[in-house]
C-alpha cells in the first residue's frame, strides 16, 4: 500500500472520530503526541512509526505491525493488541493498563517501567524482553512465554502466570507476592531476592532455579520441583515443603544452608 504524505496524515487525523484506519500504511511516520483514541488500526502497518507520547486509549490494534515502533510514554490503556507484532518495540514507560495483548509478539521489546496492570496477556510472547521495574500487577499472563526475559524489580503482584514459560528469566528482587505460578516452567530462573510470599507454585518446575534471599513465606509449593535449586538465605517460614521435590537442591538432606529460615 502507498504511504501517505505528511499532509494526508495531518488531514486524516483531523477528521471526525472514531477513525477507521484498517490496514493503513503509516510505517516510518511521525505521530508523536497524536490522539488516536478509539481508532480502528487493525492490521495497520506501523513499522518503525514514532508514536511516542501518543494517546491510543481503547484503540483497536489487532494484528497490527508495530515492530520497532517508538511507543515511549504512549497511553494504550484498554487498547486491543490481540496478535499484534511488537517485536523490538520501545514501550518504555508506556501505559497498557487493562489492554488485551493476547497472542501478541513482544520479542526483544523494551518494557522498562511500562505498566501492564490488569492487562490480558494470554499466550503472549515476551521472549528476551527487557523490562526493569515493569508493572504486571494482577495481569492475566496464563501460558505466556517469558523465556530469557530480563524483568528485574518487576511488579507481578497477584499476576496469573499459570503454565507460563519462564525458563532463564531474571526476576531478581521482583514482587511476586500472591502470584499464581502453578504449572509454570521456571527452570534456571533467577529469583534471587524476589518476594514469593503467598505465591502458588503448584507443580511448578524450578529445576536449578536461584532462590537466594527469596521470600517464600506461606507459598504453596505442592508438587513443585526444586531439583538443584539454590535456597541460600531464603525465607521459607510457614512454607510446607513436605510435598515438594527437593532432590539435589540446597535444602536436600545434608545440604540445608545454615542461613535459611526453616521455622
Amino acid at each position: 500500500m502507498t504511504q501517505l504524505t505528511p499532509y494526508q496524515i495531518y488531514d486524516l487525523l483531523n477528521r471526525p472520530r472514531p477513525l477507521w484506519l484498517v490496514k493503513i500504511d503509516l510505517s516510518d511516520a511521525s505521530l508523536w503526541l497524536a490522539d488516536l483514541s478509539s481508532a480502528d488500526l487493525s492490521w495497520a502497518n506501523l513499522n518503525r512509526t514514532d508514536l511516542s507520547r501518543a494517546t491510543l486509549i481503547r484503540t483497536n490494534l489487532s494484528r497490527a505491525n508495530l515492530s520497532s515502533a517508538n511507543l515511549y510514554e504512549a497511553i494504550l490503556s484498554r487498547a486491543i493488541l490481540v496478535g499484534a507484532n511488537l517485536i523490538r518495540t520501545d514501550l518504555t514507560r508506556a501505559d497498557l493498563g487493562k489492554a488485551d495483548l493476547s497472542e501478541a509478539d513482544l520479542t526483544e521489546a523494551n518494557l522498562a517501567r511500562a505498566s501492564f496492570s490488569m492487562a490480558t496477556m494470554l499466550a503472549t510472547n515476551l521472549n528476551s524482553t527487557t523490562g526493569a521495574r515493569a508493572d504486571f500487577s494482577k495481569a492475566d499472563m496464563a501460558g505466556a512465554n517469558l523465556t530469557g526475559a530480563d524483568l528485574q524489580l518487576a511488579n507481578m503482584f497477584e499476576s496469573n502466570l499459570t503454565r507460563a514459560r519462564l525458563t532463564r528469566v531474571k526476576l531478581n528482587k521482583s514482587d511476586l507476592n500472591r502470584a499464581n505460578l502453578s504449572g509454570a516452567n521456571l527452570t534456571e530462573a533467577d529469583l534471587s531476592g524476589a518476594d514469593l510470599s503467598g505465591a502458588r507454585l503448584l507443580h511448578a518446575d524450578l529445576t536449578r532455579a536461584i532462590l537466594k534471599d527469596a521470600d517464600l513465606t506461606g507459598a504453596d509449593v505442592t508438587g513443585a520441583k526444586f531439583e538443584g535449586a539454590d535456597f541460600a538465605g531464603a525465607n521459607i517460614k510457614q512454607t510446607d515443603l513436605s510435598k515438594a521435590n527437593l532432590a539435589g537442591s540446597s535444602l536436600a538432606p545434608h545440604g540445608r544452608p545454615a542461613t535459611a529460615d526453616l521455622r
